[in-house]
């Protein structure tokens, strides 16, 4: 493709503005999101993506700000400048989250808010003990003085003793290793998980994903690679009746209205088999999430050429009136609770064939044209090549595992069996995800939604922690607490691991300044003063940094988190997982809300 270019100036990347087009030359870094409007190139997106070999991108597909050009000249509209690119954004979240607090910082915060006026007091007492010393022992207060202090008199030295006694456990016990025990491990946690690729919105997020005992998982373009494509056809009228033709032109005119997935493997295998770049014209379009399209469907006279293009099957509803290519039609494409909804006569026969087809997990779209049942397609979504594996490991971290979708409870199995997961929920309607959600956190269960459209956002709001496929949907990015830029499964298993392992650490910052403060304050009240051990205020300061220093160094130490491999994994928590397991609620099991919903 030629784009022309009437002018070409250099200005700078803030004057930017979307709808501009820029000229990207080979090795250079693209400066907006956007849209190739001419050119091809190998783009390498490790920066976003982590993934080092390079992709190619050509005119039609999207760029991303901060991605390199490696080869190709490309004209790049710009769609989103500045504040708005992915790399802005994810600059911006990793920056909020390192900003947050998390719930175990609150905790911190309320030992703080006892430590420090404990420790005056402490201060307080130290200083009286020492002058009590002086005063009622004069050998032992003329012994300590002398193993501390060359002062002229007993009593005095002691005094002096005393107050340097009392300021050294002020100076050793200030509580900025228990401040710093919690926000250091956040930050570090929330970088390293955005090097990995798992963008999380703060800490307490971070932390509550350690607590997760029920992952539920979205089926489609989440357990499923989100590309569905038709199978197959199967017709119950004859064709002098309703002609394939028209019963695909129909149905693919139909659902160009819509964004749903399976609404687009319709169009592009109707487009195909048709051999045609456009479709009807539509009118009163109306779709039901979950549910199905209808519209009414007119001009579809020259796509239509009156000869079978499918092997056919036998008549099963004789008796129709023939269907005329010309004019409007009213048209139905959905499930057959959407036809039984419309007043769509599904005849018994019907049954057997969508059955057919729902026991190979692939779901059954039926074609109702001008009030009569003529057809349905058989559309399938490949399972995604991880998810067997990210079930196992989710399991035997002891977790379990559910699958929420729109299919029918046939489909719904077979899937749910195909990935190993434990339970499913089949017939739930996007409005109802949410809902279920709610239903499995009342049940005791800390619950993570994982999901990417935009009829996952209620329930990715409702879970206690929502997880979002970074290839998702905008709005579902925005609803989630944690956003996976890679279109990877395993990063969820990453996710609650690099958690764990984040909360560890805390804990362990936390028992480091304890001890370090059981130890050091009697060592700074002049506990070892008999055995002629003074700790002096300077010295007592020192150690004070000394142990923020350790409790920041520690939590560097989460910079060595690396991905495990599945093998070693399973390992570290198959004992501990099948525990659990023996200890999950009872009473999940297969169901279907279609009797709930009637």
């Amino acid at each position: 493709m030629c784009f022309p270019l009437f002018s070409e100036k250099t200005i700078d990347i803030d004057l930017i503005q979307p709808g501009d087009v820029v000229k990207v030359l080979p090795g250079a870094k693209i400066p907006i999101d956007g849209t190739i409007m001419s050119g091809m190139a190998s783009i390498d997106e490790s920066m976003i993506t982590g993934e080092s070999l390079p992709v190619t991108r050509q005119t039609g597909d999207g760029v991303i700000g901060g991605t390199v050009n490696l080869n190709g000249v490309l004209l790049v509209r710009a769609d989103k400048v500045g504040s708005d690119t992915v790399l802005s954004q994810i600059v911006k979240l990793v920056e909020d989250a390192q900003a947050s607090k998390a719930p175990i910082q609150r905790l911190a915060d309320r030992i703080a808010g006892f430590f420090v006026p404990g420790i005056i007091v402490l201060a307080v007492i130290t200083f009286l003990v020492w002058c009590g010393i002086a005063s009622s022992n004069h050998d032992i207060a003329a012994e300590m003085a002398s193993n501390c202090s060359t002062g002229p008199a007993a009593e005095t030295s002691v005094v002096s003793i005393a107050f340097l006694a009392s300021i050294s456990v002020l100076c050793i016990s200030c509580p900025c290793a228990l401040g710093l025990a919690t926000p250091t491990a956040v930050m570090v946690g929330t970088g390293v998980g955005a090097r990995l690729g798992i963008l999380i919105k703060g800490g307490e997020p971070l932390e509550t994903l350690r607590k997760i005992k029920t992952v539920v998982f979205d089926k489609t373009g989440t357990l499923t690679i989100g590309k569905p494509k038709v199978t197959g056809c199967r017709m119950f009228v004859e064709e002098t009746i309703c002609s394939t033709r028209l019963a695909l032109a129909c149905a693919g005119t139909v659902e160009q209205g819509s964004e749903h997935p399976l609404g687009v493997a319709v169009v592009n295998y109707v487009k195909e088999t048709l051999s045609c770049d456009g479709l009807g014209l539509i009118s009163d379009f109306e779709a039901v999430i979950g549910m199905g399209v209808k519209c009414t469907v007119s001009g579809l006279d020259m796509l239509i050429l009156w000869k079978p293009i499918l092997q056919r099957k036998p008549n099963l509803l004789p008796g129709m009136q023939t269907i005329e290519p010309q004019g409007s039609h009213s048209v139905l494409v959905g499930s057959k609770r959407f036809m039984k909804e419309n007043d769509i006569a599904i005849l018994e026969e019907v049954n057997p064939i969508a059955r057919e087809f729902e026991d190979m997990a692939e779901t059954v779209v039926l074609i109702a044209i001008d009030g009569r049942l003529v057809g349905l397609l058989s559309i399938a979504d490949a399972l995604k090549s991880d998810a067997n594996e990210v079930v196992e490991a989710l399991s035997d971290m002891g977790l379990h595992t559910v699958m929420l979708t729109g299919d029918n409870e046939r489909t719904a199995k077979a899937i749910a069996d195909e990935a190993g997961i434990q339970d499913f929920y089949a017939n739930v309607l996007p409005a109802m995800k949410a809902a279920k959600v709610k239903e499995l956190q009342a049940s005791g269960q800390v619950v993570a939604m994982v999901g990417d459209g935009i009829n996952d956002s209620p329930a990715l709001v409702q879970a206690d922690v929502g997880v979002a496929i970074g290839t998702g949907t905008d709005i579902a990015i925005e609803s989630a607490d944690v956003v996976l830029i890679k279109d990877n499964l395993m990063d969820v298993v990453v996710a609650i691991d690099l958690s764990r392992t984040t909360v560890r650490r805390i804990h362990l910052n936390f028992l480091w300044a304890l001890v370090y403060n059981l130890i050091g304050i009697p060592i700074a009240a002049g506990a070892l003063i008999p055995c002629g051990v003074h700790l002096q205020p300077w010295m007592a300061a020192a150690a004070m940094s000394m142990s923020s220093v350790s409790v920041v160094m520690s939590s560097l130490l989460l910079k060595c988190y690396k991905k495990r491999d599945l093998s070693e994994r399973n390992l570290a928590y198959g004992v501990k997982g099948q525990l659990q397991r023996l200890r999950a609620p009872k009473g999940y099991s297969p169901l279907t809300l279609a009797e709930d919903i009637v």
